[in-house]
């Protein structure tokens, strides 16, 4: 069920020079959250910025009733929202979409960017199952790989940067451990890097989920502005994803 509610901030921690991260109390009992929903956040103090602003569900704590976001800077709104400090509040519509379906017992979950942020909870739902899944992260250089300590934790990891600044120097599709021995992938970031592994994914008859990052500015499929084309039509990002099968995804063919 979607709540708007104020959440308190009990942490700000900078991720590097372009994330930071925010721990954020329910002041009660959270709902219920599946790995890769996502949550429209309220931006205020700037009459600039009316419009929420969708940021991925990078962590929960279920017990002490607590999600973290991770946030990019990248425009005024995420500028505001940067300058939070612990106490403040933070309004939040959630949970919002459709998650991912935590399948296959040898995982493979690649992302870049500002993408790698729901692959952790993703990553803990599957070590719930007893699975250690794989993660491959990706970005143009090692300030844009963020959280990786926390990631070893839970699974395997792997890392390309287009500068060779950390791990394997190229693209993820190019890691030499790249589709090894997988039997369900996972991916979430730039459309060019998941339509590669979509397409290599297909090639190889394994499954394949993507998260897409379409504009959302409504989180409840009302205003259209996130419609992607798919098999089934035309589908709100916000309402029908952002998880789908890749197949089905016409930007994904």
């Amino acid at each position: 069920m979607k709540q708007v509610i104020d959440f308190t901030i009990v942490s700000r921690v900078q991720m590097g020079t372009h994330f930071f991260a925010l721990t954020i109390q329910h002041p009660g009992k959270m709902e219920p959250i599946l790995p890769g929903q996502f949550v429209e956040v309220a931006v205020r103090g700037t009459r600039e910025v009316m419009l929420r602003r969708p940021i991925s569900i990078h962590d929960v704590d279920a017990e002490k009733n607590q999600l973290t976001l991770v946030i990019q800077v990248v425009g005024k709104g995420t500028q505001q929202l940067s300058m939070l400090k612990e106490g403040d509040t933070l309004n939040l519509v959630y949970p919002l979409g459709h998650g991912f379906g935590v399948i296959g017992e040898h995982p493979l979950l690649v992302g870049g960017g500002a993408g790698i942020a729901p692959l952790l909870y993703l990553g803990k739902c599957y070590q719930l199952r007893g699975v250690r899944p794989t993660f491959l992260l990706g970005g143009r250089s090692a300030e844009l790989v963020f959280a990786t300590q926390s990631f070893e934790t839970i699974g395997d990891l792997l890392v390309a940067t287009d500068d060779g600044s950390l791990g394997y120097h190229g693209l993820v599709t190019e890691h030499p451990q790249f589709m090894d021995r997988y039997d369900h992938i996972c991916a979430c970031g730039p459309t060019p890097m998941m339509r590669a592994v979509a397409r290599s994914a297909r090639e190889r008859g394994i499954g394949c989920e993507v998260s897409l990052e379409n504009m959302m500015a409504c989180g409840i499929g009302a205003c259209l502005c996130c419609v992607t084309p798919t098999d089934k039509g035309n589908l709100c990002v916000c309402k029908e994803g952002p998880v789908f099968d890749a197949t089905m995804v016409k930007s994904m063919q």
